[in-house]
Order: C-alpha cells, then structure tokens, then sequence
C-alpha cells in the first residue's frame, strides 16, 4: 500500500486522548473531537495500492489502520461497557464476531473487516507475530494501546518495544517459580502457531523477552489468564 497517508493526525489524537496504561479517554475524545478521526479515516479509502511497499511500509499501515478503525468504532457506539456484550448476563459471542468480521472498514476502495486485516494481511501475508502485542480490540485483556502512531522507519522497534512490554507485564505474563507454571494471557493461546513459527516453544519465546533471566524451557507448563473483554476506558474522576 502507499504510505501517502500522513500519520501525524493518528499520532496527535493517539497522545492526546490515550494514557500510559493504554487506557483511552473516550468520552473526551467524543465529545471535543468526534469528526476528526472518521474525516481522517475517510482519506484511506481512495488510497492507492503501490506494489513494491516494503514489509515495514505495510506494517506501519494496517496496525494503524487496524486501531484505527477498531477505535472509531468504538467512539461511535460509545458509550458501551465492553467489546463483548452479555445479553441476560451470557456472552454474546455472534456480536463479538459481527464486530470483526464486518466488511465495512474501505482501504484503496476496497472493503475488509477487521480480521481479515489481522488474519490474511498482517498474520498470513507479513507472517509478523509481534503485531499480536500491538494491534488492539479496545479490550482490557489486549496489548496496551500505543499512545502513538507506527512509522515505517520505526514500526521495526515499537514491535520490539511493544512485545517486550507485554511480556514483562505481570497482568499479562507471570510465572510461579514455587510451582513452575508460567501463567500468561490467552493471546498465547490463540495464536500460538504464529509464535511457534519463530520460537521452539510458548515458553522460550516469552523467555527471549524477558527482563529477567527464567528458566523456561519446552517443558515447562502453561496456563492461560483470565481475558478481560471489558473496554479499555480511562476510569474518570
């Protein structure tokens, strides 16, 4: 795709409506600003495909794009309480599913859903796994949203940046030394062939980001953390 697109308005909005915690201030963002993320969108959908965009090129695009989208979204149903609504107290799962795979989102005049961004572009085309720790469905249990847009020349570092820091939050990986059983969120568990692909295992992946030195090793035992669907709101005073 062509990176003609300026990121520079994501990147303003992203610093000024999200905090360190990767939580957004959406009732702000809506009501001072609600026209200036969907106008911004409204420019990616004449852009042109370019055939000899880089990997680092694309990346920076459709993670922005997946957020982007995602976040619009969200703003416009907003005020809701998760991206997974109960109906009598029951997960409704088939509106969690229509809110991914609805082909509403136009890049280049053609339609994708959100996970046909994640699967067939980011996942099978780009083969990245460490996008899983950037991408965000404005859920608690996802990576903390970037309080800023991704840069082709960057995009490379964030990644790294961005797993890291996932990996060394205690919300999201933590292990029982007592016990030896690597607990860890269940983004692990869903993709886990995509990390398998460049790791021989869940735990020696996780162990290559750590900041401390485990052994982890093929053998050690997983389990997988409760996922929080509720929305990645700023609790406001």
């Amino acid at each position: 795709m062509n990176n003609s697109i300026d990121f520079d308005l994501w990147d303003t909005l992203l610093k000024k409506y999200v905090n360190d915690q990767g939580r957004v201030n959406y009732l702000a963002w809506k009501r001072d600003e609600p026209e200036v993320l969907p106008n911004w969108l409204s420019s990616v959908a004449t852009l042109q495909a370019k055939d000899n965009a880089g990997a680092s090129e694309q990346l920076a695009l459709w993670i922005n794009l997946y957020n982007a989208f995602t976040v619009a979204t969200i703003l416009e149903k907003y005020p809701i309480e998760s991206v997974l609504p109960k109906i009598f107290g029951i997960p409704n799962w088939l509106g969690f599913l229509r809110f991914f795979q609805r082909q509403i989102y136009v890049v280049g005049g053609k339609k994708y859903s959100l996970a046909q961004i994640e699967n067939k572009i980011l996942r099978e085309k780009l083969q990245e796994p460490r996008i899983h720790f950037a991408i965000v469905c404005a859920s608690i249990g996802c990576p903390l949203l970037r309080a800023g847009a991704y840069y082709p020349e960057k995009v490379d570092s964030q990644l790294e940046d961005d797993t890291r820091r996932f990996i060394n939050n205690p919300e999201k990986v933590r292990y029982d030394a007592a016990n030896n059983i690597l607990y860890c969120s269940k983004i692990f568990k869903w993709y886990r062939q995509d990390f398998l692909k460049v790791a021989p295992s869940l735990p020696e992946y996780i162990r290559s980001y750590l900041n401390i030195d485990l052994l982890l090793t093929a053998s050690t035992p997983v389990k997988y953390l409760y996922y929080d669907w509720n929305l990645n709101k700023q609790e406001l005073i």
